[in-house]
């Protein structure tokens, strides 16, 4: 069994499961943090953070923190791997010029990008929320966070390079990854790379417009 994990396709394997796997807790994650836009009289996003930090989403967090370094450390070894062999080719998909995107040429840079982006978050919201939970210490109001993280314009742009980033991770890492599960014949090839098009652009737009809504809010340029 070992051995699977050890080869290629296997390597590729846990690249794409782990990598679906993310995409779902961004797609999770994103609907969570849409409320904060919708919230009139700010009880839903504040109940949407307890819940957070309740017991049984506590224990899930580890799982999350090892679904992101599996993915992040088998980046790294198909990476070099690719660097000795063949060169960029990361999935396994059917068609050569589907890897020769600027996505697919970038994937590795983007990937870092991506992982200053998690870093960055971790330290505006995790770091003073969740972690603070854990620690019995005191934690931030989600509210007066979202306004001192992105009433700054460098900060909320900072998170909007970071969102283009993970479009373009994300457009060719999840059709990939579909390609590299068996779903690469000729005629769902360019349906799953419009499906997956489609669907990152929005979600990428829902995490945008919790950002500028929070930045407009925090500058009084809306109510």
């Amino acid at each position: 069994m070992a051995s699977i994990f050890k080869s290629s396709i296997g390597k590729k394997l846990v690249m794409s499961i782990s990598g679906l796997f993310l995409i779902l807790f961004l797609t999770l994650h994103m609907c969570l943090n849409l409320t904060y836009v919708f919230d009139s009289d700010n009880t839903v996003f504040k109940g949407v953070c307890d819940f957070m930090s309740l017991g049984i989403i506590n224990v899930l967090v580890p799982v999350l923190a090892a679904g992101f370094l599996v993915h992040i450390v088998y980046a790294f070894i198909l990476t070099i791997g690719n660097i000795k062999a063949r060169g960029e080719e990361r999935y396994a998909v059917p068609n050569k010029a589907a890897t020769d995107s600027w996505s697919a040429r970038n994937m590795f840079v983007l990937g870092l990008i991506v992982l200053l982006g998690i870093a960055l978050h971790l330290t505006d919201f995790w770091a003073k929320m969740q972690l603070q939970n854990w620690l019995s210490g005191p934690e931030a109001d989600p509210y007066i966070l979202m306004s001192l993280t992105f009433g700054r314009w460098w900060v909320t742009l900072m998170y909007l390079v970071w969102f283009v980033a993970l479009w373009f991770h994300l457009t060719h890492g999840f059709w990939s990854a579909l390609q590299t599960l068996g779903w690469n014949n000729q005629i769902w090839f360019k349906r799953w790379k419009v499906i997956t098009c489609a669907y990152v652009t929005l979600l990428m737009l829902g995490f945008a417009v919790v950002a500028i809504y929070a930045f407009c809010k925090a500058n009084g340029y809306c109510a």
